[in-house]
Parts: C-alpha cells; structure tokens; sequence
C-alpha cells in the first residue's frame, strides 16, 4: 500500500496511566477502501488506541494522521467533522429519548432545546428513517431507548454513527453481548456500506467474524503492534498464536 493509500496511521502513538503503558509507541497504518480490523487480549491497548486516535484522550507522545492531516491534538468534534464517525465499546445512547430523537441528535449542531423543539427539517428526519430502515429498527423509532434490546441500542448507536455519512467509521466491539442474528446483519451492513466506499476500523473479540469480515489487520499487544496483515498471514503469525490465542 502507499501512502496516498493510508486512512489513518499513528507513529510512536503512546499513553501511558500511572507506570502502565496502554498504547506504548505504536506505529500502525489503516488503508483507505478497507475493512480494517484491530484485536488482541483484553488490556492490550485497543481502546486507548480508539481513544487517542479520536481525540478522547491526549496522548503523551507521537503522532496521529488522518487523511494524510496530522490530528494528533485536535478536539474530538474537530476529527468528527473531518469525516470521522465512532462508536463505543459500551453502548452510548440517550435512553429517555426515542430512537427516532437519537438519530436526529447525530446531525444537529445545536443545543438540547433544539434537538427536542420543531426544527428538524422533513429532509433530516426521512433521512433518519431511512437508516433507521437499514439497520433493522425502523418499526422501534417512537420506543424510548431504555426499553429497546442491548442489541437494538447497538444498531441505534451504529445507525446514528453513520447519520452525517462519514467516510471512515471506527467500531469498537459491535457483536459485543449482541446475539448471532444481529450480529450478522451488523457485518451485512458493514460489507455493504464498504462497497458503496466507507472505510471501517473494528476493535471486535469476535474471532470468526473479524477473519471473515476484514481484509487487514493489526494485532496489539501489552500497547504495541506485534503482527500485520491479511487474516490468513495474522492467524498463523507465532506471535499472535502465543499472545492472543494462547497457543
């Protein structure tokens, strides 16, 4: 891959809580076009990574690129708005609001009273159906978030992520306590939205499907890169067998 080729690559990336080191200087490329994949064991890193690269956190050293733009310091509404969406390992959603009003809050850049008043415009709101349609919950819009499945919350979460139609999308642990079947159309999404041209960044625990789903992969461990590659290379890398699959 070239450069002209690289979404997202972060050089001597590091983060470190007290004496541990979450991220410890890595150095990673994620390719534009791509489902990208990142895992490894738990307390490897990953999230951290998700959060420095998003601007969740600051890092204490190194660099993050985005778009060949270095972001390394930028505010997470900043990298958001230069075509950024994200999810998050635990589900974040506004569980008094409806699914319909979780959509609408993605797209409106205003305050709390607005997103509950009368100024949606009848384009944003079709178009919020419209995704609430694709991901599988357009009969839950009127539901109250709270009492929709965890699962269901999960594809709200996603639908809403991809409201302002980002170009690259970073999702952590999506099949994460979601049951087979929404797990499948999660990953039918996330391949149809890839040839229509979004990039994907997945953080998953889900062996199979991060196998079948990504076409690269980057495997950290203890804060660092230890393997790259396609899936075949990654899965029969000694270094993942011993730190990931315990073999």
């Amino acid at each position: 891959m070239s450069a002209a080729d690289t979404v997202l690559r972060t050089e001597g990336l590091t983060k470190s809580f007290g004496g541990v080191h979450a991220v410890d200087g890595a150095t990673t490329e994620f390719y534009e076009g791509k489902i990208n994949g990142l895992i490894g064991p738990n307390g490897s890193g990953k999230t951290t990574f998700f959060n420095c690269v998003t601007g969740m956190i600051r890092p204490d050293s190194g660099t993050v690129t985005m778009h060949g733009k270095d972001v390394t310091r930028w505010a997470p509404h900043k990298i958001a708005r230069a075509g950024l969406g994200r999810s998050f390992q635990l589900c974040r959603v506004f569980p008094r609001m409806t699914v319909l009003e979780n959509m609408l809050v993605a797209v409106q850049p205003r305050t709390l009273g607005e997103y509950l008043g009368n100024t949606r415009s009848t384009e944003t709101v079709e178009k919020a159906r419209a995704m609430l349609a694709r991901v599988g919950i357009d009969h839950l819009e009127a539901a109250e978030a709270r009492d929709i499945s965890y699962g269901q919350q999960k594809l709200l979460e996603l639908g809403s992520t991809l409201m302002t139609d980002p170009p690259f999308v970073m999702l952590d642990e999506p099949a994460g306590g979601v049951n087979p079947s929404l797990i499948e159309r999660i990953a039918l999404l996330v391949r149809e939205l890839n040839d229509e041209g979004t990039t994907f960044l997945i953080v998953e625990h889900n062996m199979d499907l991060i196998m079948s789903l990504c076409d690269h992969i980057v495997v950290f461990d203890r804060g660092r890169p230890i393997a790259t590659g396609t899936p075949d290379v990654v899965k029969s890398d000694p270094k993942v067998l011993e730190a990931y699959l315990g073999v």
